[in-house]
């Protein structure tokens, strides 16, 4: 790798060349603040945050943006100088003179990158009095949009372009009218948006946001009446530590279960155990299809921003299918059937609330055919942040809670279950039982590594028996969309397809724990969040779904056997071939 040399504060390093004199600085351990910027995704030197002044070839010192400046030979740097720090800080006052300034209602007090370079900078709010845009919030679909706190950094455009490969939002007028909207200012919910809430990850304020539904659960928590349960997904123990200070990819498990019980539920129940019923439902499946000529190659319904992707821009598609519902709302309609006939509960009396890392699992509680009981299979669905607050607002005191256990008879799920929420994890889950139905004998080794990892795009090819499975997985929707067109291509040949709407998977969805962009560059928080989830595979007992007792009581003592007619009628679902111009 060539390098160059240059100074930056007057310490010589040596760079490689190529570099921004932002990544320079960064791997100086000098930091230059930004806001607008995101690594590999978004380097426009909008914000002009990150100014800093450069010599070049002995020249007098002069302003220019460091994410989008190269270095050269014998650059000096300087990152610091009172000229800069007086530019800085008359930028943000520039931000603020059109800026919806209430901080402390915003959802994003504390997590704000804007707030906090204010603090740093002293800057005086109402340096810049006059006139400022006023918009309405479009609450049209669970992600919510307040562009009177946007600051046109287009972080939200670039991910929801060049990273999910949608592109329902963009800079709409110009000069001071100028605000991030969908085409002819239609609402987000008129509109082909996924809800995967990744635009909500990269904003650097309070201008996106989720649909607050915290107020429902509490709500249904106080009605004597009502009985209300909760499941957690595996992803939500490897982040929510985050909203309490704790290191990315910290396992907080038994802290996490001690909190929400604090919260006052009737039962608090591990998600695990309902990725063990989808792996024998979509594994049953998938053989079925292999064995009669069904459709080919067989995708995976385990995310729904992935699914509304697939009905609005691949509706051919949606044949190819699983139709298994989600693990989410697996578990809603089995506590609201198998579990309220067994307790003698009416179904219309429980409240069921899903803790998951996903915006999109907001719209998927109101989609069709997600109401096994005659009512929603799943009520509520809060974010592993709501759930944060939610146990910050109620007093508890996380980091000193001891551990406990998830409540009975919902509390045991395998590896494999705990694996659904890393990228690949859907795939090895359902291929250790596929294997082991085909080949009819246990597995030397339970590890499929070939599917793991962040890549956007996996391939591997096992020989079960005398089958040869050629599979495919996909993180992310621009991923998808590259995946997809080569398969319809005649590109690439695979039988099974494992899509997750979001990079690196439910790890890295849109509901996860606020972290700064500096952060997201120097942390690789799919892979170190991921790591919880393999961990707890690696060390447990019971790693196969196949072998998990409490979906094998559920089989014996209600559906019979997977891919059954009563199976088919509560744990199976339809879609509908949306299309771009339809919602």
């Amino acid at each position: 790798m060539e390098t160059v040399n240059i100074k930056i504060n007057g310490k010589e390093y040596a760079v490689p060349q190529g570099s921004t004199v932002l990544e320079a600085a960064r791997a100086a351990k000098i930091e230059i603040p930004t806001l607008c910027y995101l690594k590999d995704i978004n380097a426009i030197g909008a914000c002009r945050l990150c100014l800093v002044e450069v010599s070049e070839g002995g020249r007098p010192f002069r302003m220019v943006t460091a994410c989008v400046y190269p270095v050269t030979e014998g650059m000096e740097v300087l990152t610091n100088t009172p000229k800069i720090m007086k530019s800085r800080k008359l930028n943000l006052e520039l931000v603020l003179s059109n800026h919806d300034k209430k901080c402390l209602s915003c959802t994003r007090n504390t997590t704000c990158e804007l707030q906090k370079l204010c603090n740093e900078y002293g800057v005086d709010e109402n340096y810049f009095k006059g006139e400022m845009n006023k918009y309405e919030i479009d609450e049209s679909s669970p992600i919510i949009r307040d562009n009177n706190k946007c600051i046109l950094c287009r972080r939200c455009v670039a991910v929801c372009s060049k990273v999910q490969g949608i592109g329902v939002i963009g800079a709409n007028d110009r000069g001071f009218d100028t605000h991030i909207a969908s085409a002819f200012e239609t609402s987000l919910g008129d509109n082909a948006c996924i809800n995967c809430g990744q635009c909500i990850v990269a904003c650097p304020t309070g201008a996106l946001y989720e649909r607050d539904d915290t107020a429902k659960v509490m709500e249904a928590i106080a009605d004597p009446s009502k009985k209300v349960y909760i499941c957690t997904a595996p992803s939500v123990r490897a982040q929510i530590g985050e909203c309490f200070g704790y290191e990315p990819g910290t396992d907080v498990e038994g802290k996490m279960v001690a909190a929400i019980k604090r919260l006052g539920f009737d039962g608090v129940f591990d998600m695990n155990l309902t990725a063990d019923l989808t792996i024998m439902e979509e594994a049953t499946e998938f053989l079925g299809r292999v064995k009669n000529g069904g459709v080919l190659p067989m995708i995976t319904s385990c995310s729904p921003g992935w699914i509304k992707f697939c009905e609005h821009y691949y509706p051919e598609m949606t044949e190819n299918l699983s139709t298994c519902k989600s693990p989410q709302q697996m578990f809603g309609a089995v506590v609201k059937t198998y579990f309220a006939e067994k307790e003698g509960i009416d179904p219309k009396d429980i409240i069921f609330v899903s803790a998951i890392p996903c915006t999109a699992k907001k719209f998927e509680v109101g989609r069709d055919g997600e109401s096994a009981a005659g009512v929603p299979d799943v009520d509520v669905a809060i974010t592993t942040r709501e759930l944060g607050r939610m146990i910050e607002k109620a007093g508890i005191k996380f980091r000193e809670l001891d551990d406990e256990a998830f409540d009975i008879p919902f509390d045991i799920g395998s590896g494999a279950g705990a694996i659904f929420g890393a990228t690949g994890g859907v795939m090895e889950a359902a291929l250790r039982t596929a294997a082991e139905v085909i080949e009819g004998k246990p597995l030397e080794k339970l590890e499929f590594n070939e599917v793991r990892g962040t890549e956007g795009i996996k391939f591997a090819s096992y020989k079960l028996g005398d089958i040869t499975l050629n599979v495919a997985v996909t993180s992310g929707t621009g991923n998808a969309r590259k995946l997809l067109d080569d398969v319809k291509a005649g590109k690439v040949d695979v039988q099974f397809i494992e899509v997750m709407g979001c990079p690196g998977g439910c790890v890295n969805g849109g509901g996860q724990p606020h972290q700064p962009a500096e952060v997201r560059e120097t942390v690789d928080l799919r892979a170190v969040r991921a790591a919880v989830l393999y961990n707890d595979d690696a060390k447990a007992d019971l790693r196969k779904s196949h072998e998990n007792s409490a979906v094998k009581k559920l089989y014996d003592e209600y559906f019979g056997e997977p891919n059954s007619h009563k199976a088919h009628e509560i744990l199976h679902t339809h879609y509908v071939k949306r299309g771009v111009y339809n919602k």
